[in-house]
Order: structure tokens, then sequence, then C-alpha cells
């Protein structure tokens, strides 16, 4: 039975990264577990003593207060991370693109079969975090199942924008200032670390905007077994909305990049 188009991207992206993968162990799969160590254990016992007061922080320790978000935050680097060097490479530098659609496949083909493997690689990546965090016990409830999907759905939204915007990149000069300026303080104020009422009332309707904050809010949700219907019902239309735009601006990109 021959194998959809789709599948044939799928499969070069497999291949091409028996070639990388020690690289991505690290700043994939240890260094969000680093965090959660250092941070939850070890900064979490200075909070939860002396800060808290109460011992806890939102109701649960502090390092089952921040694995969800850390957890998100994993997949969210994982995706924007596979949508930006990578595309860029594949469209004008090795020209991997061109050489797809020569095989012959459709345009729709190569960006979907990218897209799956960037799925591929979040998954991964999530899973790996979500084993760390049940094995520390930092995430310990039944429903931390569902935390899985909704990483992934956070960094297909993320990862769909961003593809948009990478394979229109003929350099990778913005890449420095999408990290610095958009990733990381979505990052530090997306309230992995501390509620988001406790940042200035001015501020606070940004960080609700962010797709980071929603995927934050929803996996933690999850994750403590503490979700309300109409607030999951408002993450998850949220991160679907942003990456149906998403998937819409990254295949007029392709098409137009890849088709002049």
């Amino acid at each position: 039975m021959p194998k959809h188009p789709t599948i044939h991207a799928l499969e070069y992206w497999a291949i091409n990264y028996r070639r990388r993968w020690r690289g991505t162990v690290i700043s994939g799969i240890l260094t969000p577990i680093v965090f959660m160590v250092g941070m939850g254990f070890g900064l979490g016992a200075l909070v939860d003593t002396k800060i808290s007061g109460s011992g806890q922080i939102g109701g649960v320790d502090y390092v089952v207060f921040i694995a969800p978000g850390l957890l998100v935050w994993a997949a969210m680097q994982t995706a924007v991370g596979e949508s930006t060097w990578p595309v860029t490479t594949a469209a004008f530098w090795e020209r991997t693109y061109a050489a797809m659609i020569a095989a012959p496949l459709r345009v729709r083909d190569v960006f979907l079969g990218h897209l799956l493997w960037i799925c591929v690689r979040i998954t991964m990546v999530s899973t790996a975090f979500l084993l760390a965090g049940l094995l520390l016990g930092a995430i310990s409830s039944w429903s931390s199942l569902f935390a899985l999907p909704a990483a992934l759905l956070t960094g297909i939204a993320c990862a769909s924008v961003t593809m948009a915007f990478a394979v229109r990149q003929v350099s990778a000069v913005w890449y420095d200032a999408v990290f610095r300026v958009i990733v990381l303080p979505l990052f530090l104020f997306s309230g992995i670390f501390f509620p988001i009422e406790q940042m200035p009332a001015l501020l606070r309707p940004l960080a609700y905007a962010t797709p980071l904050w929603h995927g934050v809010e929803l996996c933690r949700g999850l994750v403590i077994g503490h979700v309300e219907a109409g607030a999951l019902t408002v993450h998850v239309l949220y991160l679907f909305s942003l990456t149906a735009l998403g998937l819409f601006l990254a295949v007029r990109s392709y098409q137009r990049v890849l088709t002049k």
C-alpha cells in the first residue's frame, strides 16, 4: 500500500533526527527537569516555609505548582526551536523543501510532514518531562495524563504561527530577537513561577493574551485536578483558534515561498 506523501516528508525528518538527537536531549529534556528540581525543590522549600507560611502556594506545594507550567514551557520551547532554524535551513540554506517538491511532493505535504515531525518532538519531550515529574513526585494525579495532549496543543499552536514566520526568513537575523523578546518573557511572565494575579494590574492583560498562559493554566488545572469547565473551554478554544490561524498563515506562506 503506497504511503501518503506527507508520511514521506515525516520520514525525512525522523531519519535526519538520528544525527542530532544527543544535543536536543540537553536543551529539550534535561533543562526543564533541572528547573523543576532546582526551582521546585530548592527555591520551593523557601517559598513553602518562609513566604507563604501555610506550606503551600495555590493550594499545593510549590514544586507541584510549577511542574505543569514547566511541562508546557518545554513543549513550547521545543515547538519554537524546531520551527525556526530548521525551517529556514530547509527553505533556503539547504533547500530541502525544494528537493521534496521535486520528488515530487505537494507544498501542503511538505508543510504537514514537517509539522507532524514537530508534533512528534513535542510529544517526546513532554512525555519525558511527565515521567520525570511522576518519578520525583511533582506530578501524581491520574488526571495528569490529560496534560500531555494539552501541552501538545500548546506546542502546535506556537509551532504553526512560528513556521508561518520562519519560512519567509532568508537569514536567522530575527531569531535572537524572537527568543529574547518573546520566548524569554513568556517563560517568566506566563504564570509558571507565580500566579498572574501578583503582577501589576496593568500587565495582567498582556499575560492573559499569551498562548503560554492558557497552556499553563490548562495543564495546571488538569494536573492538580482543579479545573472549571468554563475555564477549560476558554483555554482550549483559545489554543485551537490560534492553531487554526497559524495553520492558515503557514500554508499561505509555504505556498508563496516554495512556488515562486
